[in-house]
């Protein structure tokens, strides 16, 4: 992911995503003599396989917390990797509750030992806040129609199940799009708004360049606008440095440019698709931190 962090006691990397340990096998194989890696995750499901890769590679330390909570890995960090949204194990179990596909509770935690489930939301947030969740985090057109929907189905029978949900959001959908189940913006916002994924992402983005080493890079993989649009203005907004009038004097070393971006954007390729469907709407932004 990057150059070390100059550290004598070896370069400390992130995986905040862990998910099932794809990414950080990956990392791991990579590392050097006394490099080390800290993986963050917020689903208690991921710890054991955590604790099965760190028996091969003890380099390994695992964090069953979210990735808005970085400074726990330390400073002078030499690479960070946040792969965003839910894990595929995570959508394919349907006792987790987070697909239309997949019949089961209506829950999407992604730690569901605590906290708020979809079903406790739509079950007692008013139609206002259901709308605006629909709005803000599913950019879903037709939020104020299965907001009402929504509502007006619960005074009959309270919601606990995926199938129920997506049953209701796909008849209250006059405009299905091609390729596109008609519940899964309403999907995807009630996930954002149970796991609190883009104020996570917000938390970590306003603090990753101070603990980022000289060289250090963030690396973001992101599924939906919402999150690629935070990340992308971020990048360049911290590449760019501050913004002045044409012509005022003053050395490159007060613009307070912070990072440089790497490369163009990244999309899955053609073969990347075939072999994960899932990987067809993913973007990769990397960018440096300079001195």
């Amino acid at each position: 992911m990057a150059g070390k962090s100059g550290c004598t006691d070896g370069a400390v990397y992130v995986d905040g995503t862990f998910g099932r340990g794809g990414h950080a096998a990956a990392i791991l194989s990579r590392l050097q003599h006394r490099d080390r890696l800290v993986a963050f995750d917020k689903d208690p499901e991921a710890e054991s396989v955590a604790r099965l890769l760190a028996r091969t590679h003890p380099t390994l330390t695992f964090l069953q917390d979210s990735f808005r909570n970085l400074e726990r890995a330390g400073a002078g960090l030499a690479g960070v990797l946040l792969d965003l949204g839910v894990s595929s194990p995570q959508l394919d179990d349907g006792r987790r509750g987070f697909s239309f596909q997949q019949q089961g509770p209506l829950d999407m935690r992604m730690d569901n030992s605590r906290g708020e489930t979809a079903a406790d939301f739509i079950n007692s947030a008013s139609e206002q806040e259901i709308e605006q969740v629909l709005r803000d985090f599913g950019e879903e057109r037709f939020a104020r129609r299965i907001a009402a929907a929504v509502v007006k189905r619960r005074s009959e029978r309270k919601f606990e199940t995926t199938d129920d949900l997506a049953a209701v959001a796909a008849a209250a959908n006059p405009a299905w799009e091609k390729h596109k189940h008609p519940a899964t913006r309403t999907f995807q916002a009630l996930r954002i708004r149970v796991n609190q994924e883009l104020e996570d992402l917000d938390i970590l983005l306003g603090k990753v360049i101070d603990l980022l080493a000289v060289g250090g890079r963030l690396v973001v993989i992101s599924f939906h606008s919402l999150e690629d649009r935070r990340v992308k203005v971020f990048m360049r907004n911290e590449a760019r440095g501050r913004t002045l009038p044409r012509g005022v004097p003053i050395r490159d070393s007060e613009r307070g440019q912070r990072l440089r971006l790497v490369g163009k954007a990244v999309r899955a390729s053609d073969g990347e698709r075939a072999n994960n469907p899932r990987a067809r709407s993913a973007i990769m932004r990397v960018a440096e931190r300079i001195a």
